[in-house]
């Protein structure tokens, strides 16, 4: 009798994805740390950094603690891709799928501060500089909601990797 198919997803799958994730979190904090704008209030040059704001650090922070994760985990993909086991077997399983869902949930939150935090002073009526300040943060938000995607469709894989349990 054949064994039953796997569920399990290729290494190599595995790893394009982590590798997607990663680009995208990069892409993220190159775009936070480098966004400023130069404001005038009553002719007094004020210059605004994204660091200024606490839902911006708060989306740089996520994205940092991302790329670490995530580059801690590409390494542990292409040990299992290049050797064909599994780095610390099912236990690591379990710390690889946690690992995920944690996350994830850390980038959606990140993603959504950034969001709303530009969506609110949108309303307040900015002038151009301020409006490009802005489009910069909101796309540093999309890059990061794009890198949650591939965090929660690495998730999804990583669940498919777990023991399977007979009670």
């Amino acid at each position: 009798m054949a064994p039953p198919p796997s569920t399990a997803v290729s290494p190599v799958v595995a790893l394009i994805i982590r590798v997607i994730t990663l680009i995208s979190l990069v892409i993220c904090l190159i775009i936070v740390s480098t966004n400023s704008a130069t404001t005038y209030i009553d002719f007094i040059a004020f210059k605004v950094k994204s660091t200024d704001f606490y839902a911006y650090r708060y989306m740089l922070a996520s994205a940092v603690i991302g790329m670490a994760y995530t580059l801690l985990q590409t390494a542990f993909t292409i040990f299992h891709a290049t050797t064909g086991n599994r780095l610390g077997g099912d236990g690591f399983a379990l710390v690889d799928f946690f690992g995920d869902k944690a996350l994830s949930y850390v980038l959606a939150t990140g993603a959504a501060a950034g969001f709303g935090l530009s969506v609110d002073l949108k309303r307040l009526g900015v002038s151009d500089p301020e409006h490009n300040f802005l489009n910069k943060a909101n796309a540093a938000a999309a890059v990061l909601f794009i890198g949650f995607i591939f965090s929660a469709v690495s998730s999804v894989f990583s669940s498919f990797s777990l023991p399977k349990r007979v009670t």
